[in-house]
């Protein structure tokens, strides 16, 4: 059945790096655009970022614009989430997502994607 499982994160330093990586096993994984969301204690789940299923289109929250870049390996079934510059309101459970399309505008709501990782822990200390 389908998988998608997150690594990469962890304890840090505020001013610090971390890159997370989802590998899927969605086929084909092309046929998927791919989202990163984030969940704090007490907070709706909120959209980080998302990059289409041939990857010439990403968007990315106002709040992370700059500092997080998303990328894919359709090669490898993989999307990464290389984050600089953190702070502590990064803090939060990051989870990838899946959506089937085949249009190049991938959608920003958490409900449109129907597969879900476990979620990965990023905790920024000031």
């Amino acid at each position: 059945q389908v998988q998608l499982v997150e690594s990469g994160g962890g304890l840090v330093r505020a001013g610090g790096s971390l890159r997370l990586s989802c590998a899927a096993s969605l086929r084909p994984f092309s046929s998927y655009a791919m989202g990163w969301f984030r969940q704090a204690p007490g907070k709706e789940r909120e959209f980080v970022a998302t990059i289409s299923w041939g990857g010439g289109n990403t968007f990315y929250a106002d709040s992370v614009k700059g500092r997080f870049t998303i990328s894919r390996d359709n090669t490898k079934n993989t999307v990464v989430l290389q984050m600089k510059s953190l702070k502590p309101d990064d803090t939060a459970v990051y989870y990838c997502a899946a959506h089937f399309s085949l249009l190049p505008y991938p959608p920003q709501a958490p409900g449109e994607y129907a597969y879900w990782g476990q979620g990965t822990q990023v905790t920024v200390s000031s």
